[in-house]
């Protein structure tokens, strides 16, 4: 772990190297790992086309990274820890050397199913070590994997299998999540009627539903790797050969294949996460996102696994069989870094502190957030109550697009402050920028946020669309990687991520970050959680809509309503005070948490004609409960 910064001065010190010799910088952490052939140049750019290369024509294999690399000095280290969705049910835990034996065998299940180097192969699963298994037997082969959540509707699913042109699905007969089993292989079989490209299904069995299994198409998985050699020899991949394939949601509805190539997110995500977490040899590291979101694939899999860590896999959620579930794997596993989302932060916290009285989170070092900028009142709550007071709270920025993590404390070694992502990682360039793209130096600067020089974990394309990945991140100021994120550097220099862009709502001229109005409705006593947007409004330009999930306890809805738009009121100030709030029992949200506030913005527009596809949505019922709430 030679590359762990241990001193706010070895950051300030690291982090003007990367800026003044960025090459040499990642070149230096890259040669901690294994090539078979070192590169020829370590970076060639430029963000006009935009056209990035990282480790010129060298030659490696990024499980050959995880396993050879450590076999020799802990092959008998716990890997995986995987917590069963029942809590009855046996815990699993793989080391280094099951993993890699896992591994070997079913890329050899896979190569005898025709998959080669180069072929896409769509990972729809649980969270189950087999998922994870399944990514790193593809890049052992050289696929490009796609790992798409294990509840998005089979629409969804054959969008991105005919998207990517796959040739093979890997799923499971079904799901356990918190009481219900739900069917997976059923939705397969759907998606596979609406495209063509398949050739094969391997299906993993886990709760025992009934499925068809078509002849000549589907296989079991425990049939496939039985008997195969738990040995293979791994493909050798040019540092800037695809790894994997994500899909975000796009703007326009149509998802985007962010692709990320090998070498350069190998090196980004290792780094960011020894650094970030402050990860030590012997720690239990534990991540709650699903393998169908970036940070399940940068720090759930290929970060922690580069680095030799221990990572703990959950099947379930946070609230069954009942709401200590969380705080009770913490102490079952003595669980050491503990990185979850917001949302989950706030469904906790409407339960009180009851439910985390019986746990004692000693072992807790550090506790850290992603997915959307976390609000004052749930920092303080995870903080306090989590934290107990002593753990730094690391509040990360990046994006699918990113790969690794941009903005984000180091734990325990820079300074953090409640609801800042605070300072850049070293190789990280971020700057804020005006309306029309002139950097705004100094603090006390408010803006869109940019990056100006690139970084190894970055998006190379978007999958068969080069065009529409100039023109979403590189276009609207040319040079620059456009985040669409706004953002704010305080008095001290400390960055705050004020969400997306279009999330920011001119109100007669004031312009307001929708985060900001949210911290503010959060802040009453009644509210759970609320998300804000602009619609046109006849004299301001635009007004305030806010959506709120409410305890309705002692209170009509009309009062309720009064005393949010004053709380906001008396926080922010009067221009702040939503036009109109909705009380509504859930908000859209996608799988990883994220509020879909491009649905919410057009019902409160009354443009409800062309809302896109709400199937992928984690609750698509709420929509319908929330056009009806609005009288439309």
């Amino acid at each position: 772990m030679s590359h762990k910064i241990q001193t706010l001065s070895g950051y300030l010190h690291e982090y003007q190297k990367s800026v003044l010799q960025p090459e040499e910088f990642w070149g230096k952490i890259a040669e901690s790992f294994h090539w078979r052939k070192k590169w020829d140049k370590v970076l060639d750019w430029n963000f006009d086309e935009p056209d990035v290369k990282w480790f010129r024509n060298g030659k490696l294999n990024i499980t050959e990274n995880i396993f050879e690399r450590h076999l020799y000095t802990m092959g008998d280290k716990p890997a995986i820890i995987w917590e069963p969705n029942d809590p009855n049910e046996e815990t699993v835990t793989l080391t280094y050397r099951e993993l890699y034996e896992k591994t070997c065998q079913f890329a050899n299940a896979m190569e005898a199913k025709g998959i080669v180097k180069g072929d896409r192969v769509i990972i729809y699963m649980p969270m189950v070590p087999e998922a994870a298994i399944a990514m790193l037997a593809c890049a052992r082969i050289g696929a490009v994997h796609s790992v798409v959540f294990a509840g998005f509707s089979s629409t969804s699913l054959a969008d991105r299998i005919v998207d990517c042109e796959a040739k093979m699905v890997l799923t499971s007969d079904g799901n356990f999540r918190g009481a219900k089993a739900i069917e997976v292989k059923s939705v397969v079989d759907e998606a596979l009627e609406k495209s063509n490209s398949i050739e094969s299904v391997i299906v993993l069995k886990r709760t025992g539903t009934p499925v068809t299994m078509k002849e000549g198409r589907d296989f079991w998985w425990h049939e496939e790797v039985e008997g195969l050699s738990s040995t293979h020899q791994a493909a050798e991949m040019d540092a800037e050969d695809m790894l994997f394939i994500l899909y975000t949601s796009g703007s326009t509805g149509k998802p985007k294949g962010v692709v990320h190539t090998t070498g350069g997110y190998m090196v980004n995500t290792y780094y960011s996460f020894v650094n970030v977490f402050q990860y030590s040899i012997d720690d239990v590291y534990w991540c709650t996102a699903d393998v169908g979101w970036i940070t399940g694939h940068s720090y759930i899999v290929y970060g922690p696994l580069l680095a030799g860590a221990t990572t703990l896999m959950f099947e379930g959620v946070p609230t069954f069989p009942h709401p200590g579930r969380f705080w009770e794997i913490i102490d079952k596993h003595k669980v050491n870094q503990f990185y979850t989302a917001p949302t989950a932060i706030r469904a906790l916290q409407a339960f009180g502190l009851e439910p985390l009285e019986p746990y004692r989170f000693d072992s807790l070092k550090v506790i850290g957030s992603v997915g959307e900028p976390i609000n004052e009142e749930a920092w303080h709550w995870y903080h306090d109550h989590v934290g107990k007071g002593n753990c730094p709270l690391v509040d990360t920025w990046w994006q699918t697009e990113t790969g690794a993590i941009m903005i984000s404390a180091l734990a325990g070694v820079t300074p953090n402050k409640p609801a800042h992502a605070s300072l850049p990682l070293p190789g990280i360039q971020p700057i804020i920028v005006d309306a029309e793209g002139n950097e705004l130096t100094g603090n006390n600067v408010e803006g869109n946020l940019c990056v100006k020089f690139p970084w190894p974990s970055m998006l190379r394309t978007i999958y068969g669309e080069h065009e529409r990945c100039k023109q979403t991140y590189f276009s609207t100021y040319p040079g620059l990687y456009f985040t669409g994120d706004g953002a704010k550097r305080d008095h001290d220099g400390y960055l705050r991520i004020l969400g997306r862009v279009d999330d920011v709502i001119n109100v007669s001229g004031h312009r307001m970050g929708t985060a900001e109005v949210e911290n503010a409705i959060n802040e009453h006593p009644k509210v759970i959680e609320s998300a804000v947007v602009g619609y046109p409004h006849d004299i301001k330009g635009q007004g305030i809509y806010a959506y709120a999930i409410c305890n309705m306890e002692g209170r009509t809805e009309e009062n309720l309503i009064n005393e949010i738009r004053e709380t906001v009121s008396k926080i922010i100030g009067p221009i702040a005070k939503p036009d109109k709030v909705q009380i509504v029992s859930g908000l859209p949200k996608t799988r990883s948490g994220k509020i879909m506030r491009r649905i919410l913005r057009k019902v409160a527009s009354k443009e409800i004609s062309n809302l896109g596809d709400t199937s992928t949505l984690l609750n698509p019922e709420v929509v319908d409960e929330i056009i009806k709430g609005a009288g439309l």
